[in-house]
């Protein structure tokens, strides 16, 4: 029997795994805005030219994926094209064509999704903020265009600027925009085929030629749902993996490079 004047120590209830907190209701809701406006900015005449350096950032991680599944498999790159306006090509002699072409929208998916783990938490986002300040850089060898260059600078000025606003808040946000360009990267590819014409096909349209009796538009269907699931795969392992409070994360943040 415990003695009338010494309380029992309760354990304060916990909040279910998969229960959002408000913080990441919010990032729930940007994903969805930044897909729409990332929809509209891409398909946009003039927008479309305004981010360049990210779309050569997601152009250039799609093409690696393939050039690593053609080494990987034996095969050898014969060229790689990187544009913004023309889209990526990467021709390839050999390996398993296949798992060469799948592992474009696969890697896409996959890397997509660890930047928007990146838009639950600060840490994360600074230390994906390096891969994205070289990535941004990277095609710059293969780009001649002058805006380009100039809206890469500015793009990596944000980024440096980002890291000294709210402690780093503001680079989640960035990371996520990021990671959602890449999550659905088969359909920038698909509009770019059908509204400006590109000269280097989409994905769907090569599975197609490869597998003739499977139109373009059913693969793309099937690459839109693997995407969507791999995105709500990620925001719900985002939701279970960091639950801490806006101040938490500062605090925690701060332990690397503090701003």
């Amino acid at each position: 029997m415990y003695p009338r004047d010494v309380p029992i120590a309760t354990q304060a209830p916990q909040t279910p795994p998969l229960t959002p907190t408000h913080d990441q209701i919010v990032v729930l809701y940007v994903t969805v805005v930044y897909a729409v406006v990332i929809f509209g900015i891409w398909n946009i005449p003039v927008a479309r030219t305004l981010i360049n350096p990210l779309k050569l950032f997601t152009i250039g991680w799609h093409e690696f994926c393939h050039i690593v599944a053609a080494i990987l498999t034996g095969g050898t790159i014969s060229s790689v094209t990187i544009d913004p306006n023309l889209g990526g090509a990467t021709i390839v002699e050999g390996g398993r064509p296949p798992i060469i072409l799948a592992a474009g929208y696969v890697g896409s998916s996959v890397f997509g999704g660890v930047f928007i783990l990146a838009g639950f938490d600060s840490l994360v986002a600074k230390i994906l903020s390096f891969v994205l300040g070289l990535g941004l850089v990277t095609p710059l060898v293969l780009v001649r265009d002058k805006l380009t260059i100039l809206l890469t600078l500015f793009y990596e000025g944000l980024l440096v600027g980002f890291w000294f606003i709210g402690h780093a808040q503001a680079l989640r946000w960035y990371c996520l925009f990021v990671g959602v360009m890449n999550m659905f990267y088969v359909i920038w590819d698909l509009t770019d085929d059908k509204f400006f014409r590109k000269a280097n096909d989409s994905d769907c349209t090569q599975f197609n030629l490869m597998f003739p009796r499977i139109s373009a538009h059913v693969w793309a269907c099937f690459w839109i749902m693997f995407q969507t699931g791999v995105c709500i795969s990620f925001l719900f392992l985002g939701i279970v993996s960091f639950k801490l409070s806006t101040g938490d994360m500062n605090t925690q943040a701060a332990v690397f490079l503090p701003t």
